[in-house]
């Protein structure tokens, strides 16, 4: 019998071919009741992996971006652990970049009883969350505001923070490619997030595991740029190849810095 990651993956893999696929037909496929491919399939679109209908299930474009009201509820329990695992990171009285993301917004909720930040953002709702923060001071980047999400982009955002340099830039990001290449939706994001990056003296990059399966076409760098990478799951062996050798921090949320279980598993 297959395992439930095996199922998973053949559901994925149907759907993808297919566009489409009845519950019915994945449950005859899997051989397996209808009643288990729901309960699959629930989870797969809870991950962003596939949309869920009436009945059956379809494949998602991984070359478009998911709404922002939808974004902001896949995976929350794992971007809250990926932003609070984060923010431990940063002592008070930092100075920080943070960009446009569900993810990095729930980095901005996990600062908020640090004292004396002071942060830059392109992003409206980060500046928000971080009103009961003591102390600390935010700066927004000027620009146009996309109300569909609260980013603000344009050549201005980007201009400003070249004005700035911070101690760390926290950057989320919509897709991460098999080579490590770091992809994004929208090129008004990009130049933005370009800006942080080189501005930053330490780079901390948040996503969750759905980018490994996203393929937006804009460039925004390479993986191995950042100087730590905080996520949920452990990423595919081609990417933790890549951040070893670059000598970039792997901390899975939840569980111990991958450097720290390395020097365990050597000992």
């Amino acid at each position: 019998m297959a395992s439930v990651e095996e199922r998973r993956a053949r559901i994925l893999q149907i759907v993808q071919q297919q566009g489409y696929a009845a519950n019915e037909d994945l449950a005859k496929a899997l051989q397996v009741t209808v009643q288990t491919v729901r309960r699959d399939v629930n989870t797969l679109a809870a991950e962003g992996a596939l949309s869920r209908h009436h009945g059956g299930a379809s494949a998602i474009s991984f070359s478009e971006n998911i709404a922002y009201s939808d974004r902001q509820i896949l995976n929350l329990a794992q971007k809250d652990a990926i932003g609070q695992s984060a923010a431990t990171a940063i002592p008070d009285g930092a100075s920080l970049f943070i960009n446009i993301g569900t993810t990095t917004e729930a980095f901005a909720r996990a600062l908020r009883m640090h004292r004396a930040l002071r942060v830059i953002t392109n992003n409206i709702h980060v500046a928000s969350l971080l009103t009961p923060a003591p102390e600390c001071s935010v700066v927004i980047a000027g620009g146009t505001v996309r109300l569909r999400d609260g980013g603000i982009v344009g050549p201005a955002a980007a201009a400003m923070i070249e004005q700035y340099r911070a101690d760390f830039g926290v950057i989320g990001i919509s897709g991460i490619d098999e080579d490590g290449t770091l992809l994004d939706f929208d090129v008004d994001e990009i130049a933005a997030a370009q800006a942080i990056i080189r501005n930053s003296r330490t780079v901390f990059l948040l996503a969750d595991r759905t980018k490994f399966r996203r393929r937006p076409m804009a460039r925004v760098g390479h993986i191995s740029e950042i100087s730590a990478f905080y996520t949920d799951q452990p990423p595919p062996a081609s990417i933790r190849g890549i951040l070893k050798e670059a000598g970039v921090g792997l901390h899975i949320a939840n569980e111990a810095p991958f450097s720290e279980r390395k020097r365990k598993e050597d000992k």
